[in-house]
């Protein structure tokens, strides 16, 4: 039963792909004509021709991987002091992160545009991932999660043998929790890469362009010519394609240990 349903989620990336292959005046042809005779496998070339998108590709990579760096950094550091050690308010915090959690972003976008305005951040990349650093409730809710379920004993036993919280984390514990770093690289990842809200409130000039708002400007300058919109869209689909294939596993056993999908 769930062949025929995902075959049906994978129909509009075919098309898309079918459709980056063709030239623009074959895009709309009825019916549909899925194996182009003639493929223009020039239209990747053409894009990057036409377009800065070598530029783009690398604001998106700088903002994905610091930004992700960031998440995975904070959300250990403040998941191994909400799970594993005893200080008073511990439960307040936590329960105050959760809260947090039902804030939707666009509340927080005003004021989070006047802070960048005032220290002169605007137009640059820093607000796309340095907040990361800062920590995410919902990455460090899983965090916390998946170390709640590890044995108690491995702290008793370290700190015995003299070591301080700070090395019981980078040699005991962080070691343990690949499943779970694994999937808040994935999931910060799509975040800051499918981003498309804060570079659009947030930069202005086009050479500080992301993906996602460098292929809404692609089709405001070419709007009719979705063969090379498609071809873009190819292009920034492949990472995450790559990324979620390599690191399925881990993805996918770090939500289930950590208790997202249910214990």
């Amino acid at each position: 039963m769930l062949i025929p349903l995902g075959f049906t989620f994978l129909v509009p990336f075919l098309w898309l792909l079918s459709t980056s292959l063709k030239r623009n005046g074959q895009v709309f042809i009825v019916p549909v004509q899925w194996i182009p005779y003639d493929p223009q496998w020039n239209n990747f070339v053409e894009i990057f021709r036409l377009v800065p998108l070598a530029g783009i590709i690398r604001n998106t990579a700088i903002v994905s991987f610091l930004g992700t760096a960031g998440s995975v950094f904070s959300s250990l550091l403040v998941g191994y002091s909400l799970a594993r050690l005893r200080w008073p308010g511990r439960s307040v915090v936590f329960v105050a992160l959760l809260g947090t959690m039902m804030l939707p972003g666009v509340v927080t976008l005003i004021p989070l545009f006047v802070l960048y305005s005032r220290i002169g951040w605007l137009n640059t990349l820093y607000p796309l991932f340095v907040p990361s650093w800062f920590g995410g409730s919902f990455y460090i809710f899983l965090m916390r999660q998946y170390m709640m379920g590890l044995p108690i004993e491995l702290d008793e036993a370290a700190r015995i043998d003299g070591a301080a919280s700070f090395r019981i984390l980078w040699q005991v514990i962080g070691p343990l929790c690949g499943p779970v770093i694994a999937a808040v690289a994935i999931f910060s990842f799509l975040a800051h890469y499918n981003d498309f809200m804060g570079p659009l409130i947030f930069l202005s000039s086009e050479d500080k362009f992301t993906l996602p708002l460098g292929i809404y400007w692609i089709m405001g300058r070419w709007g009719t010519q979705w063969h090379l919109v498609m071809a873009a869209s190819v292009v920034s689909t492949m990472p995450v394609l790559f990324l979620f294939t390599v690191a399925q596993r881990y993805f996918i056993r770090g939500v289930v240990l950590s208790g997202l999908a249910g214990r």
